[in-house]
């Protein structure tokens, strides 16, 4: 098992490669022998706040953490008093006395940052507007099943520049990869968040670039990821992106841009007949259930990192 690298997972950040390696190592171990960790966080209580709504990352950690022998506790912030303005500085002290660690799914990044700062147990950002580390790890995880290796791998994101487009730049600099992100120009990603990848990148081996041919982007790639092209508080905008996107969709002729061997991913829920066609994510080069599945097995060699 590994040993403790990390007190809290906000962006990936926290990570050396080499710690991210250990705990991808320790998901793929997880994952080969899961038995040999039930009872690894007995006693352990994680709380789970949701202010988004959650198919994935609240099975997943609910699973994980009573597959570890933990008891997991699931809050909504409109039962809490958050809901009604107590400050988020006193309810995580409050929680730590009750609770060894919260994962929270929430908008504003700042959040996480403030819990982080105020408590004093490990926060787990399970999302915000500006990032999804948990994620990316099972998106990392699955990279490394499929190819053997995540170093040198040529990943192309196609979409928005959202939060997922944010932790692929950090987990793939992170990795030694090589990372693509095509945008319209209007939806590109945070200029402070691609300058901080690439000077890590710059470490690695690694590569960040920003593209706004998708076409271009593709070709060559061993990985084509896309998600949603409206997230959760974007359905105002809807209309607009799906037309501002019109050629970002992923489909067969996009994808034959890539190595023949590519794998497709994406971060689920998935609009078929938006941001991806039904055959290409129903078909033989997507891995995006194999990719779901990972996030409880990566999650589950997070919390052990952080809690065991």
């Amino acid at each position: 098992m590994t040993t403790k690298t990390i007190n809290h997972l906000l962006t990936l950040e926290e990570l050396t490669p080499s710690a991210l390696d250990d705990l991808l190592g320790l998901a793929a171990e997880v994952k080969r022998q899961p038995e040999a960790f039930q009872s690894a966080l007995a006693g352990k209580k994680v709380a789970l706040l949701f202010e988004k709504a959650s198919t994935r990352t609240r099975m997943s950690f609910e699973v994980g953490v009573v597959e570890l022998g933990g008891y997991p506790l699931f809050l909504s912030s409109s039962d809490l008093q958050i809901g009604r303005g107590e400050p988020l500085t006193d309810t995580i002290q409050v929680m730590s006395r009750y609770v060894d660690a919260l994962m929270i799914r929430t908008y504003a990044h700042a959040t996480v940052e403030t819990l982080a700062s105020a408590g004093s147990i490990p926060i787990i950002n399970g999302l915000t507007d500006s990032h999804h580390p948990c994620q990316v790890l099972a998106d990392l995880l699955t990279v490394e099943e499929v190819f053997g290796t995540r170093t040198g791998k040529t990943l192309t994101y196609i979409g928005d520049g959202n939060n997922m487009a944010h932790s692929l730049m950090i987990g793939g600099a992170l990795s030694g990869m090589h990372i693509r992100i095509a945008s319209p120009e209007a939806y590109t990603v945070e200029t402070e968040i691609f300058e901080r990848a690439n000077e890590l990148a710059a470490t690695t081996g690694g590569s960040i670039t920003l593209w706004q041919d998708p076409v271009a982007a593709a070709t060559g790639a061993d990985v084509i990821y896309t998600d949603v092209f409206a997230s959760m508080g974007q359905e105002a905008e809807a209309a607009e992106r799906l037309t501002q996107f019109a050629t970002f969709q992923v489909d067969a002729s996009l994808m034959q841009q890539a190595k023949s061997e590519a794998i497709f991913l994406h971060c689920l829920p998935a609009h078929r007949g938006e941001e991806v066609t039904a055959d290409v994510i129903d078909g033989p080069q997507s891995v995006v259930f194999n990719q779901a599945e990972n996030r409880l097995h990566a999650q589950k060699a997070l919390m052990l990192t952080l809690l065991a």
